[in-house]
């Protein structure tokens, strides 16, 4: 088997890394911006009962998770598909990690801000919706990108229930033709050919916030 024939083979899992991938982020930016959010303004019981929540999804191992939900909700009655938990726990695990940036984010801050404000008659809300998101948001690009790779990369642990993502298609070239050089050179090829271009469009977003931020100074 010809090395590109085993690109071929690994790619044809293509689609469902990206599908994961897609539908994965659409649990980690809602749930990294809301937890955050949450976190860093609630007090007492309330922010314990958040905190717990993100550690829950932050400190567990993915695999365990995987499988806990896999093959245990259906005893409780839940019946999701394989590829169902496999995006709702790479997304939320994710999410968990970003509601920390998030939370780190709205602390550094300057209170002055908010203060300015709510003295000028913006709720809570628009304060928190027109001056602190978009400044933290922009903090955080280098590690939402960071993020978002690792999605990519740990999207490689749902062939393990049994989705024909990349790894799955190498693990079936591996049986037919037991080539473990090329095989697995290829899938590490494979990952980097797609990780890759989303380093780069990180650092294009940092360059254009950083000129936009630099605009809004000089003005």
């Amino acid at each position: 088997m010809s090395f590109l024939d085993i690109m071929r083979g690994i790619y044809s899992g293509f689609g469902v890394t990206l599908s994961v991938t897609i539908l994965a982020l659409m649990y980690a930016i809602p749930f990294a911006l809301v937890a955050g959010v949450l976190q860093h303004f609630s007090t007492g019981t309330y922010r314990r009962i958040v905190t717990a929540i993100i550690e829950f999804w932050r400190s567990s191992p993915v695999l365990v998770l995987l499988y806990a939900f896999y093959y245990s909700l259906p005893a409780f009655g839940i019946y999701l598909s394989a590829f169902t938990v496999g995006a709702l726990v790479l997304g939320l695990n994710t999410g968990g990690y970003g509601s920390q940036s998030v939370r780190a984010a709205l602390q550094a801050l300057d209170r002055g801000q908010r203060e300015a404000g709510l003295a000028l008659g913006l709720s809570r809300f628009a304060v928190l919706r027109l001056i602190e998101l978009p400044q933290a948001i922009a903090a955080m690009i280098p590690t939402f990108i960071n993020q978002a790779i690792q999605l990519i990369k740990g999207t490689s642990l749902v062939s393990l229930l049994t989705l024909s993502d990349m790894t799955f298609r190498a693990g079936e070239l591996f049986a037919l033709s037991y080539d473990p050089v090329g095989i697995y050179s290829g899938l590490l090829l494979a990952y980097l050919i797609i990780c890759y271009p989303v380093t780069i469009l990180g650092r294009h977003l940092e360059r254009s916030f950083a000129k936009g931020r630099g605009a809004s100074h000089e003005f």
